[in-house]
Formats: C-alpha cells, structure tokens, sequence
C-alpha cells in the first residue's frame, strides 16, 4: 500500500527542471502581467490514489491547435470547443447537491496508474475521499486494491505536505470542497479562477508571474476544482469558458476511461513532459474523469488515469452515501 502514496520524485523533479527553463524563456519574451491574486490551495485527496500526483505540478505554456489527428483513426467530427459546450449542456441536466460548511463532499474514484512514469504494471486502486464542504477539516481517504472487494484500508487523515520538506506534513486546513459561490457566468468564473489560481509550489527562482500569467492557468485551477464538488450551473459555466479559452486539443478514436466507459478525449494545454486529458461521454458529453500521460524519447504512454464513480453529501468521514 506504501507504493500508492509514494510519488516519482526524480520524474517531477526532471519536469520541475524542465519548468525552470521554460519559465525562464518565457520571461524573456512575455510582457509583464497582471500580478495574480491569493494563491488557493486546492484539495488533493485524489493524489493518495496516485492519478493526479503531476497534473498541477507541471502547468505552463499552452497548445495552438484544435484538432489532431493520431495514427490512422480519423479524428471526431466536432472540434474541442464543441464538445466543451456540449458537455455545459450535458453538467446543467445534473441534479444540483447541496451542503453545509461542517459536511463532507464524499467522492469515490478508480484510478489506474503505474509505479514509475512510463515502464512497469499499472495499479488498479479505488479511492473513498471525504473532503470537508467548508474546509473546516483536514481530508480523510481510504482505499483498496482494485482486486480486493474486502481489502479497504483504515480512514488516514491526509495533510498537505512541506514544499521545502516533502516528509514533513503540514496542519494547513485545504479549501473548501464544496464550490457553492463559484460565478455561473463564465466571463466571471474566468476573472475569478485568474484572481484564485490553485497554487503550483514553484522551484525557486521560477517567474511566477510568467506562469500564473499564462493562458493554461485556467485549465489547472479548473482541474484542481473537479477533485471537489462544482452545482451544475458553475460547471456549465466552467465548461464554457474553456470552450472559449485557446489550446485544447480533441484526440481522435475511442478512448476508454480507468472504469472501462468509452468517451472522447481532449487533450488540456499547460502540461511539460507529458499530457493531461479530459474524458467526455462520447454520447451524452457527461464528464467521465482525467488521464495523464508522459512523453519521452518522443513516446507518449500513459501513466494514470482516474474515473469518478459517484459524487454524494454526507456529515463524516467514513460515512457511505
């Protein structure tokens, strides 16, 4: 079980290196910005399970294009933007759940991952997350082999971690789960995931102003948010605006999600040294969850994938909807 909390360190801290040198060059080329607001911390339960241990580490610079095609599969007729559009339409259909601050946004997700980057057998471990609606409480997790119906942990109490000293948990309360206020107009929602961007814990000596300046920012705040629970409106909000944002990329064939249901993918800008997915319903547009993959030697292979399951309210921890 160690080997799901653990994290590729030497791999982040290539993509980390890897970050410094853009960073830098784009400094020397990107006007000055807007500086940004608070960073926000966003939830990280989904990390113990290990499928989005990179995806916010590794965010900057964006993609230009709109569609691509890969192999010899022709890719899906709509472009990226609609079928971010289609997916608001399919989020407003849902029903909207509500919640007090001192209530847990329950969460179950299967994911799929491996223990190094791009080599060795893929894990299949299903996530119970409890994170607090309020953010009046630490995250609690269990978890079990994908091949154990009975073999669920213990409740663990998840902390974030020290930046300067990684073994080192830190007491910090996270943000609320429970994304209740967010605007649901997506002019709105996009000034405020620009003034809130979740916080990357950059290298020293990173331009943070270049990378929170940066367009794909709001595709990494609104990663961060779908760990936790978005009502409808905001969702569709959401989606819209990133229908509307530049850099995202529809990947052509059928694509299967870490709990087996087939959808569409599109591929998110902001990623260095690999790839970070949205997966659609490729009938209904429902989201059905993320992948990440990594590039090396011009080889792309996936290294994790994650599938939330069902998303319910509950008073505590431990408690199943």
């Amino acid at each position: 079980m160690n080997k799901i909390e653990q994290s590729p360190h030497g791999f982040e801290e290539q993509l980390l290196t890897d970050l410094t040198a853009h960073v830098v060059r784009r400094s020397e080329v990107v006007p000055a910005v807007r500086p940004v607001g608070r960073r926000t911390r966003f939830l990280n339960g989904w990390r113990i399970a290990g499928a989005f241990g990179l995806a916010v580490a590794l965010t900057v610079g964006a993609l230009a294009v709109q569609t691509m095609r890969v192999g010899n599969q022709r890719p899906p007729t709509a472009s990226a933007s609609e079928i971010l559009r289609m997916a608001a339409d399919a989020a407003r259909q849902q029903p909207e759940l509500t919640a007090r601050p001192d209530q847990y946004v329950f969460t179950e997700v299967l994911a799929t991952t491996r223990e190094l980057p791009d080599s060795g057998p893929y894990t299949t471990v299903r996530t119970q997350i409890w994170q607090s609606a309020g953010g009046v409480a630490h995250t609690q997790a269990r978890y079990r082999p994908g091949t154990d119906p009975n073999g669920w942990s213990e409740l663990k109490v998840l902390r974030p971690n020290d930046p300067a000293n990684p073994d080192k948990e830190l007491d910090e309360l996270p943000s609320p789960a429970y994304h209740g206020d967010l605007p649901t107009d997506p002019d709105e929602l996009l000034r405020h995931l620009r003034e809130h961007p979740v916080d990357l814990n950059l290298p020293e000596g990173a331009d943070e102003e270049a990378v929170y300046g940066d367009e794909s920012m709001a595709y990494t705040t609104a990663r961060s948010m779908l760990r936790g629970y978005v009502p409808p409106r905001a969702l569709a909000a959401l989606f819209e605006l990133l229908a509307r944002e530049p850099g995202a990329v529809v990947i052509s064939g059928d694509v299967v999600d870490a709990a087996g249901r087939h959808g569409v993918a599109i591929r998110m800008p902001g990623v260095i040294g690999g790839n970070n997915d949205f997966i659609f319903d490729r009938d209904t547009h429902v989201y059905l969850g993320t992948r990440l993959s990594v590039v090396r030697n011009g080889k792309e292979s996936l290294y994790s994938a994650a599938a939330p399951l069902r998303v319910a309210i509950v008073d505590r921890p431990g408690q199943l909807p």
